[in-house]
């Protein structure tokens, strides 16, 4: 879906919407949403959970339903931890699969000063999203980014 939004007096077009990932932190499991844009990725950060079994929950379900209808801007300043990388500074975006036995991976390298990084993996009701990102490799707005979908073969 692509729709065009308004920042500072400039056209923003949204290119994709990579839904329902969360990244592994050593005590806890922070669920990300991330928007694409013609000018930047923003990170969308839409709740946390711990590792505990007790506290174990996808709390990134209200976050992902206030994203799906905002414009960059509008999520951005949903929280504090959200950010945004020049779409110049992103180096690559790999996807790998999904299978019945494996989470889907999202990787996400870039460098804004430092070189960074996120590994993201796939909750268990996200979509398969093989079918937006290979279409972020024939963008040409992304001609600079190496954009990689790496399909499964089998159950593992």
């Amino acid at each position: 879906m692509s729709m065009t939004d308004t920042r500072d007096g400039e056209d923003e077009t949204q290119i994709a919407h990579l839904s329902g990932w969360f990244r592994q932190r050593p005590t806890s499991m922070e669920y990300w949403e991330l928007l694409v844009t013609d000018e930047r990725l923003v990170w969308c950060f839409v709740g946390e959970s711990f590792k505990s079994m007790l506290l174990r929950a996808d709390m990134g379900e209200r976050g992902r339903k206030e994203i799906t209808d905002a414009t960059p801007d509008r999520a951005l300043s949903f929280s504090e931890r959200n950010f945004a990388v020049p779409l110049d500074s992103v180096r690559s975006i790999r996807l790998r699969e999904g299978t019945l036995f494996r989470r889907a991976k999202l990787t996400v390298s870039w460098t804004d000063g430092d070189a960074d990084e996120f590994e993201l993996s796939a909750t268990k009701t996200a979509d398969s999203q093989v079918e937006d990102v290979a279409a972020l490799e024939n963008d040409p707005r992304l001609s600079h980014v190496d954009v990689a979908v790496e399909t499964a073969d089998g159950l593992f």
